[in-house]
């Protein structure tokens, strides 16, 4: 099996590196082959995985030792269970569906072998990371698909806005990163190893280690160990404050939004927390800042993804929600809840941003929804999957969204994490917003009055767009109802450890009678009336009285403003952070290398010496005169001190 865990990545690397370095040469045809055909390979080799898994076949250990350092061994090693066995069967299935849409979205853009090299290159980043046992492949993976992000989200980069989109989110997240390498770097100090295995059994004998942060004032080694992997989480899964990178990287072209923002890079901070439930589990400051900031999340960007014109951007603040609910989970210790949340976003997420993209090409390339409106009869495919998307993202019954996004709410109320309570009504008024930005992109793109260009009417994709649309919307509807077995049929095993203080989880599979029985609670309970009120409000507000938002937003006046500047976050971070270190740059340029290094260490010196040279010139004349005055001076001089100066005997 072991050759079929390497071929798993290597398939998409060989793709990447054909398409890239041979692209040319293979032409448009030929590199959409080879990378498709290496994600394919992917894909079925990891179903396989997934199927031996479950059978009880897991696996852990080093395809390749880099270094050995004393005792610490460096190895690329694979962590096979059931954890990592269905977040590969997600990646390259939502990879493969972007692989075969991108045919159609690309197909006039003159990068097109370039942009299929750079995907599959992501896929490889992304299998590496999920796949590792070890934190030095984490590490590997995680900078991989980072800086791959970067290539894409700046792929057309004759345009200043994508160029500074992926500067900004290159930037973010290696504020993130530092957090995360500083944890890594803490783990091997103190456990003397990099092996997910040895750190977790050791984990529970540091419980009460302490280390001193600030002197004078000891920290718990555990806790600072899990906050400082947790900021990488922020930067990587986009959570507040380091959100601001995300929405910007929709100057990528939409293919990268889905694969981004959908099953891979932002979802890779909510599988590593769930990976390191061990040591999260051990805890309880790092599970309640978790569990905050996861709900904050949720409930702001909420919020701004109503004040948001642009379809991608509505989209990628829904995304940003979203995964403000997954780390809600994992601070509730409902890890397995995070990961199933994970995996139907993934269908349905895909689905609304291949969607907008589909309205994008149909449009002309116009992404704001004020010019849109009537789509539907022109765009049926697309209009009815990107329904089935909203229906999932809203969380309503009997969507893929609906049975996730409830777990997280029941597992955060009975959750007795410090912060439970505020975390939980967070997230249901997140649930309502949920509701309303859903609907407010379908009635505004797909009903009411055509206010697009009549001079070019839209059409339906093509089949390579519309195809992946289809396929991805049945797991919208269907994936959530294999929430028995995921949740409360011991899944996931071993993969996940949660201590008996955190009951959550088994608390609500005993009261889990089923998926009927699920739904029935569901439709009797606050969150479901809520999400359906917000999708009723926003057909009354932008279908029947579409003068109403207007006149509210006037009403609410800076509340609103406030909001729709998403919070000024840009702004802070522009004139603090980004100006800070250009006046910073600025001074050390002026004061420390034009004046003190150039003006007074080099031209200094060099204004010294001129001088001194030039004193010396008026001795050095030349003049066999002003040497006769300078020997008789001098003689002058010697007499009048041994006559008149000189000590007497």
């Amino acid at each position: 099996m072991t050759s079929v865990y390497l071929w798993i990545p290597l398939a998409p690397l060989a793709g990447a590196i054909l398409a890239g370095l041979f692209g040319r040469a293979l032409g448009r045809t030929g590199s959409h082959r080879v990378t498709i055909l290496g994600v394919l390979i992917s894909f079925l080799l990891s179903l396989y995985v997934l199927f031996d898994v479950l059978k009880g076949n897991t696996y852990n250990g080093a395809a390749y030792t880099w270094i050995t350092s004393g005792e610490a061994r460096f190895s690329i090693g694979f962590l096979i269970d059931r954890l990592s066995a269905l977040m590969m069967v997600v990646v390259t299935f939502v990879s493969l569906m972007v692989h075969v849409y991108t045919i159609g979205y690309m197909a006039e853009d003159p990068g097109y072998q370039r942009f299929f090299g750079y995907i599959s290159l992501f896929t490889f980043s992304m299998l590496m990371l999920v796949m590792a046992n070890n934190f030095l492949q984490l590490f590997f993976g995680w900078e991989a698909v980072g800086v791959v992000s970067y290539f894409l989200i700046g792929f057309w980069y004759t345009r200043p806005s994508a160029i500074y989109a992926n500067l900004k989110a290159f930037l973010v997240n290696r504020v993130g990163d530092f957090g995360f390498i500083l944890g890594i770097a803490l783990i091997l100090a103190h456990f003397g190893t990099l092996d997910y295995a040895k750190v977790f059994a050791d984990a529970p004998g540091a419980v009460d280690k302490t280390i001193q942060v600030f002197g004078g004032h000891p920290w718990m080694l555990l806790s600072v160990v899990c906050l400082c992997l947790f900021v990488g989480a922020m930067g990587k899964s986009a959570q507040f404050p380091l959100h601001v990178w995300l929405p910007d990287s929709m100057e990528g072209p939409t293919p990268i939004s889905a694969l981004i923002h959908a099953a891979t890079m932002v979802t890779a901070g909510i599988f590593m927390v769930a990976r390191m439930s061990p040591l999260f589990e051990l805890s309880q400051t790092a599970l309640s800042v978790v569990l905050l900031i996861g709900a904050l999340t949720a409930f702001s960007m909420s919020l701004v993804a109503i004040t948001q014109y642009d379809i991608k951007r509505v989209v990628a603040y829904s995304t940003l929600s979203q995964l403000g609910y997954m780390t809600a989970a994992l601070g509730a210790s409902a890890y397995s809840v995070a990961i199933f949340h994970l995996a139907t976003h993934a269908f349905f997420k895909a689905v609304l941003f291949l969607g907008a993209g589909s309205v994008i090409i149909a449009l002309h390339h116009e992404q704001d929804m004020r010019r849109m409106g009537g789509l539907r009869k022109y765009m049926p495919v697309t209009y009815w999957t990107v329904l089935i998307g909203a229906f999932a993202n809203a969380g309503l019954p009997p969507f893929a969204g609906f049975f996730s996004k409830d777990s997280i709410l029941e597992a955060v109320h009975l959750s007795v994490t410090p912060g439970a309570h505020l975390a939980f009504w967070l997230l249901v008024g997140g649930v309502l917003a949920g509701g309303v930005y859903s609907f407010r992109l379908v009635f505004m793109t797909f009903h009411g009055e055509e206010r697009f260009d009549k001079a070019h009417p839209p059409h339906e994709s093509p089949w390579v767009v519309t195809l992946p649309l289809v396929l991805l919307a049945i797991p919208s509807v269907a994936a959530g109802w294999l929430i028995g077995p995921i949740l409360f049929g011991g899944f996931f095993g071993g993969s996940i450890q949660i201590l008996p203080e955190h009951p959550a989880l088994e608390e609500m599979g005993a009261e889990f009678h089923g998926v009927l029985a699920f739904m029935g609670h569901g439709l009797a309970s606050l969150p479901f009336w809520l999400a359906a009120g917000g999708a009723l409000a926003a057909w009354y507000l932008y279908l029947k009285n579409r003068e109403l938002p207007k006149k509210i937003a006037v009403a609410l006046g800076p509340v609103y403003a406030l909001v729709e500047r998403k919070y000024g976050f840009d702004e802070l971070y522009s004139s603090v952070f980004a100006a800070g270190a250009r006046a910073v740059g600025g001074g050390l340029w002026r004061g420390g290398d034009q004046r003190t290094i150039d003006g007074l260490m080099v031209n200094g010196s060099a204004r010294l010496v001129g001088w001194f040279s030039g004193v010396v010139r008026l001795v050095q004349s030349g003049l066999i005169y002003w040497y006769a005055f300078v020997m008789l001076f001098g003689v002058l001089l010697a007499l009048t001190w041994f006559l008149f100066l000189s000590p007497r005997v």
